[in-house]
């Protein structure tokens, strides 16, 4: 029985809260793990350094992918029309992020296999990929998402793509895919200024302050694109929060600076970009003062970009740049209430547990990797 204090538009709401959280959690946790990968071949001069910067994420990417693994089951339980459109647009490019995935798990598992200088250099590229390639194409699709995505449903709800994978890899996607990486970047390299020491810390300290400032500038000039060049979406029809979920009951409208509409509706929001920048630049002053506030603050800086699309878009989830009135929103495409309900149990019940959990391990395994405990264990680590 569901409490009448949730009713469905409630649980709509709540769940879309859910989703960015968890987009957030996993751009934080899992993003500096993609991040040290993206940084490898350029940081790490020397096989010791690199094996220092591999062995500091080793015993907790697995953890840390949870958080991509609980979106996409968030995505496939609560909102299924996105889990069908998603799948059915962006088919290669997430064969692509799924390729990449593959190869650091790989990459660390069988870098250590044998001595020989090339084998090690090629799986240190192998693990470059693998840090770069998901962050890339995370960031571009964000850009298509502020674009509009070329689908359409049928009366039956059934959904046609009609883009390409190039289609996805336009200025603005690209825009977007490359601040994705320089965020995750600055992001590995604030996770390095804690875990390491001496001239790899040194070296972190300088490309994670640069990359900050970089992503800090791209995510400035991202968001003046989308306020005046970018034709946003907005419906035109009454908005029914606790009605069937059938996207093609209501009207949308799409005109140039749309997606600026909620900030003067709800004035509070200009707050959710405004933090991202001021911690961005903290980030970049603490880097060499204080390593873990540094990395709060680029952590900070990373969960205000998801947010600043996500508010921007509020109630599009993802639009139809061929049909707007397909466009799927927090209050068409979601499950049944019922489903919605249950999902909130689980969550409330589960999610604390992963919390501890993490906290529990990153405090044991607190402390810097140094050459000399990577020498030692040499047989033991990666």
């Amino acid at each position: 029985m569901i409490p009448s204090f949730l009713d469905y538009e409630t649980l709509r709401l709540i769940w879309w809260l859910f989703l960015g959280v968890l987009l957030i959690g996993f751009a934080i946790m899992d993003g500096f793990d993609l991040g040290v990968g993206t940084l490898l071949p350029f940081i790490g001069r020397t096989d010791s350094e690199r094996r220092v910067m591999i062995n500091s994420i080793g015993p907790v990417w697995e953890g840390n992918q949870v958080w991509l693994i609980l979106g996409g089951g968030a995505i496939f339980a609560a909102f299924p029309a996105i889990y069908s459109a998603a799948f059915s647009g962006f088919y290669i490019a997430m064969f692509l992020t799924l390729v990449g995935l593959i190869m650091r798990p790989v990459g660390f598992d069988y870098r250590n296999k044998v001595s020989d200088p090339l084998w090690r250099t090629c799986w240190d590229w192998a693990l470059f990929v693998g840090g770069f390639v998901p962050s890339l194409i995370f960031g571009v699709t964000f850009g298509n998402l502020l674009q509009g995505v070329p689908f359409r449903l049928d009366d039956t709800l059934r959904v046609y793509y009609e883009g390409s994978f190039f289609g996805l890899l336009n200025p603005l996607g690209l825009l977007c895919g490359v601040l994705s990486v320089t965020m995750l970047a600055a992001q590995g390299a604030a996770y390095l200024n804690i875990k390491t020491e001496g001239v790899l810390q040194q070296r972190a300290r300088t490309v994670g302050r640069i990359m900050t400032l970089v992503a800090l500038a791209l995510f400035i000039l991202a968001g003046l694109w989308v306020a005046s060049g970018v034709q946003g979406y907005a419906i035109s029809s009454p908005v029914v929060g606790d009605g069937p979920s059938n996207p093609l009951l209501k009207t949308v409208v799409r005109e140039t600076g749309s997606w600026m509409a909620n900030y003067g509706k709800y004035p509070w929001m200009i707050a959710v970009p405004l933090v991202g920048i001021f911690a961005a630049l903290a980030a970049a002053l603490l880097v060499s003062v204080s390593p873990g506030i540094a990395f709060i603050a680029n952590s900070l800086f990373i969960a205000s970009v998801v947010a600043t699309c996500g508010v921007s878009m509020f109630p599009f989830l993802m639009p139809s740049s061929l049909d707007p009135a397909s466009s799927l929103t927090a209050y068409d495409a979601t499950s049944s209430a019922f489903t919605l309900f249950v999902m909130l149990i689980a969550t409330l019940i589960f999610l604390p547990i992963i919390l501890a959990y993490t906290s529990f391990v990153f405090r044991v395994l607190r402390g810097k990797v140094t050459a000399e405990y990577v020498a030692r264990n040499s047989k033991s680590l990666y």
